[in-house]
């Protein structure tokens, strides 16, 4: 007997059932499987061994596939936020459901966006997904500038894409939103140092990455002055020593080390911005220079650099 769950997981956790068919399952293998709980049906002609919250699931029940935001986080992506579960529809796509309820319309459901694309769009990615590319546009056109930034950052880290596809990706945004070519670093190696770096940056801090000192290499340095280590890890205990080590070696390099954790990142930003503009300010104040009752600054200083757009 043809073992129905095996082959959807095989497919992805996801199968339609003219592929299930091509594999020599016939209707009653279908119908026994869903009787017994193995499979869900998902949506006419498709079955699914995935729960049914699962967001690509929910894509494939309203009748298209995931795009944008929820395309990036489904694959793993640099996501903050929650999200309207974000779909792509072909131009002439009909019987549209909840994501919720197969058998009820979609309506004014809520959760959902719906981005009705042509079929160029339509023709490339795969069957729950739209491309890397096209979910990359769609997050740039949509989303804030810290979002965008962090999912394109995340798509060249871990190769998703390559610097020449991202150029390819920059021709199709409409010309106001090209100039985030200025704000992306594939050597970003994680969310809480994306979204920090783009934050100091748009405060008009110069902010430089991956500085080296000593053997080691500082995630982010502010204006020159402070280091800043983004731990993005949620255990570290087993680094202690060595995260000690590259804070004293920081100060000995002549940086103010500073340490801002995850958490700290997405949900006490402005704590750790007053610790690091103080900072800041009392190492401009030892800048300066006496000579009698005044006060010379120095020739030399930060510079600040801040992306076009």
């Amino acid at each position: 007997m043809v073992d129905v769950s095996e082959l959807v997981d095989e497919l992805g956790g996801l199968a339609q059932k003219r592929e299930l068919v091509a594999r020599g399952v016939r209707d009653i293998d279908l119908t026994r499987a869903v009787r017994q709980g193995t499979i869900l049906r998902a949506r006419q002609g498709w079955y699914t061994t995935l729960d049914e919250s699962e967001p690509r699931v929910r894509a494939v029940r309203v009748g298209g596939r995931l795009t944008g935001i929820s395309a990036i986080a489904d694959w793993g992506g640099w996501v903050l936020d929650e999200h309207p579960l974000q779909v792509s529809v072909p131009g002439n796509a009909s019987r549209l459901r909840s994501p919720w309820n197969r058998r009820r319309r979609l309506g004014g459901a809520r959760g959902v966006k719906l981005h009705w694309d042509s079929p160029a769009v339509s023709d490339r990615g795969t069957r729950w997904h739209v491309s890397v590319a096209e979910a990359l546009r769609r997050v740039i056109v949509d989303e804030s500038l810290e979002t965008a930034v962090a999912a394109v950052d995340w798509a060249l880290h871990s190769g998703r894409i390559d610097e020449f596809d991202f150029e390819q990706v920059i021709l199709t945004l409409p010309r106001h939103k090209r100039s985030i070519r200025a704000w992306v670093d594939s050597r970003s190696e994680s969310l809480p140092e994306s979204l920090a770096r783009t934050r100091l940056t748009m405060r008009g801090h110069r902010v430089e990455l991956q500085v080296p000192v000593g053997a080691k290499r500082i995630d982010l340095v502010v204006d020159g002055v402070i280091g800043v280590e983004v731990d993005g890890r949620r255990f570290h205990a087993h680094t202690f020593e060595q995260d000690r080590l590259k804070a004293i070696e920081m100060t000995i390099a002549g940086f103010h080390a500073l340490s801002v954790s995850a958490s700290m990142v997405f949900g006490q930003w402005e704590l750790f911005l007053r610790a690091l503009e103080g900072a800041l300010g009392r190492s401009r104040s030892a800048s300066l220079e006496y000579s009698g009752d005044t006060v010379h600054p120095r020739k030399s200083g930060p510079r600040m650099l801040v992306p076009s757009g």
